[in-house]
């Protein structure tokens, strides 16, 4: 059974960078933008009919604040996701988005790539989050870890990524892997991807190097060895 799109609501102000949200939240496969509002009132009568699971919300507008605005869906609609997207730089406003449990916050302009970073993750969470609701009553370590710490996982010890590493292709590679439990080659990975064997390797010696991977080795039929890489358990 093929999961749903991600439902989103776009509360933004300027209908020229709405639509851009939009459309960079559509390149993104498993979304669907349901609605745009411009302010306040649009806001909460949008996320009251449609209750969408994600909310990008800006913080400056003519007729209202995006924080009182965040705390508002807070108070009514628990289950409702929120990134922050906005121009506000200052510390004291990123620490009440904080506080209020958004899932990430954006400066404008946004950056594409890293737009894309956050919806690939937000949509690993929001999955995973529901196979857990389904699944468990009670939840361990190990699913908490999964949620919470997706982005240690796979940045390394100090959250940043060598130089040649880029965060997009390290999803795509890893979710790859995932999918083969009885391991893949660098090659296959290249393929699957749109990739060089030499490229997907690079990525595949990474997640080795910070444990997500293991690499074995297997002689094919033609008896030339070869690196198969599976998700470490």
């Amino acid at each position: 059974m093929m999961a749903r799109n991600i439902q989103v609501l776009i509360v933004e102000d300027d209908k020229r960078i709405a639509e851009i949200n939009r459309r960079f939240v559509e390149k993104v496969e498993g979304y669907e933008v349901m609605g745009i509002a411009t302010n306040e009132q649009e806001g909460k009568e949008l996320i009251e009919v449609l209750q969408p699971d994600l909310v990008l919300l800006d913080i400056y507008f003519p007729d209202m604040n995006g924080l009182q605005f965040l705390k508002w869906i807070r108070e009514h609609f628990t289950n409702i996701d929120i990134i922050m997207i906005t121009a506000a730089r200052e510390i004291d406003t990123l620490k009440q988005a904080m506080h209020g449990g958004v899932f990430d916050y954006i400066i404008k302009p946004i950056m594409l790539d890293r737009f894309t970073e956050t919806l690939v993750r937000y949509k690993e969470y929001y999955y995973k989050m529901h196979e857990l609701m389904k699944e468990k009553e009670i939840i361990g370590q190990e699913d908490i870890d999964q949620l919470i710490q997706r982005e240690q996982m796979i940045s390394g010890t100090d959250g940043q990524l060598p130089k040649g590493i880029h965060p997009l292709t390290l999803e795509k590679v890893l979710a790859v892997v995932k999918r083969y439990e009885n391991g893949i080659t660098a090659e296959e990975v290249g393929k699957l991807i749109g990739a060089s064997r030499t490229t997907s390797r690079r990525y595949l010696e990474y997640l080795v190097s910070i444990s997500q991977v293991a690499a074995d080795i297997s002689y094919g039929t033609v008896g030339r060895p070869e690196r198969i890489y599976k998700l470490k358990r």
